[in-house]
């Protein structure tokens, strides 16, 4: 006769719930040659592995790699996703993903900076409220999504002196034209492709001079959260051209009112209230986004009358350039949960160099384009708390 089973014979099954893992992800197809994938691929796939250790899990390399499993993925995606491609990727809030989700592409771009021009057309989602939220956190600007709409915003804006056209999609000030007369407008608008500025847009605002660029950012990391401000540096590439050469960040444990409870310069404090409204308005105006890593570029200078001016130029909702240095950061807060505040950099030298002992190497290599390049991060723990 066979036994009967009773809730004290059975043993029940203890599910354990998969540790997560951490995964980097970039939508862009790789070479058709076999080539490696170049620096800023391998540099931000690096922070990614970073991020990995400093959660405590496993890192599993590219997204497009990993085995199917039951394990549920940290995302760190090389850009912004779309609120559908978060959706496809499992990615439902800010704990599940290093960037952000915006409910449209166009919002993760330079378009949202300013308000559109009167009875402009629009891309769907677009979000007058927002333009209107951000008008004393930006420069005086338009965007436009024809080639009609930008001459006549620009023409209005030259009245106050240069105007600076931007393509919403280049980087690293690629994209851009100062412009101090009709004639100048004319010609860049004659060389655009109307369908191109009709689909992405295009942003005109006032330039100005004697610059300086502020970095204002935040970052959550698992139980983590940290603020800062900082500035960017320029070097020189092999060709003599000046480009990005790191980021210099002060960082705060905590979110933006941690940062602003301490003694800073006036100048720095506008700069962290601009991107601080900046973002408030975005989480307000814009339906399913958050972000979990944000960085606004705030530009501080003189415009064509003398007169001193303040902004925020553009958003960062995606691992970027300053990532290595929050990193850094993060990684000092998790070995002293006394320690409230640490300058963390982030450094891009062309030719090569030797990496300080203790510093975190992101690339060190010859890229296809670039040559020889060395990109490195660390924090600095001795400072003033």
């Amino acid at each position: 006769m066979t036994a009967l089973l009773t809730a004290t014979t059975v043993r029940r099954p203890t599910w354990v719930r998969p540790q997560p893992v951490v995964a980097f992800h970039d939508s862009r197809a790789p070479h058709a040659d076999g080539s490696p994938p170049g620096h800023d691929h391998q540099a931000k796939a690096r922070v990614a592995a970073g991020l990995a250790a400093l959660l405590g899990w496993d890192y599993a390399g590219e997204l497009h790699q990993l085995r199917r499993s039951d394990a549920p993925v940290y995302l760190v995606p090389r850009e912004t996703l779309t609120l559908a491609e978060a959706r496809r990727l499992g990615v439902h809030g800010p704990t599940q993903v290093f960037g952000g989700v915006v409910p449209q592409a166009f919002v993760a771009t330079k378009t949202i900076t300013h308000g559109a021009a009167p009875q402009s057309p629009v891309p769907l989602g677009w979000s007058g409220a927002f333009g209107r939220a951000v008008q004393q956190a930006v420069l005086p600007g338009c965007s436009c999504f024809s080639i009609a709409d930008a001459r006549r915003a620009a023409l209005r804006l030259l009245r106050r002196g240069a105007v600076r056209l931007k393509d919403p999609g280049g980087v690293g000030g690629l994209g851009q034209w100062v412009l101090h007369d009709g004639a100048e407008l004319d010609r860049v608008l004659a060389s655009l492709d109307a369908q191109a500025v009709a689909r992405h847009g295009l942003v005109a605002e006032i330039n100005l001079h004697d610059v300086t660029t502020m970095s204002v950012g935040q970052v959550c990391v698992g139980p983590w959260q940290a603020s800062y401000y900082g500035s960017q540096r320029l070097t020189r590439n092999r060709e003599g051209q000046e480009v990005y050469g790191g980021s210099d960040l002060v960082v705060v444990r905590g979110g933006f009112d941690a940062l602003l409870r301490r003694e800073l310069p006036s100048a720095v404090r506008l700069g962290i209230e601009q991107a601080l409204a900046y973002h408030r308005a975005a989480e307000s105006c814009f339906p399913g986004f958050f972000a979990s890593r944000a960085n606004y570029d705030v530009a501080q200078g003189l415009d064509d009358a003398g007169r001193w001016r303040s902004g925020v130029l553009e958003q960062s909702w995606r691992i970027g350039g300053a990532s290595g240095a929050e990193l850094a950061a993060l990684q000092a807060f998790l070995a002293d949960p006394t320690l409230r505040l640490v300058h963390a950099s982030t450094h891009e030298v062309h030719g090569g160099t030797e990496v300080p002992a203790g510093a975190m190497t992101l690339y060190d290599g010859v890229d296809a384009q670039l040559g020889r390049l060395t990109k490195y991060a660390f924090a600095q723990t001795h400072v003033d708390n």
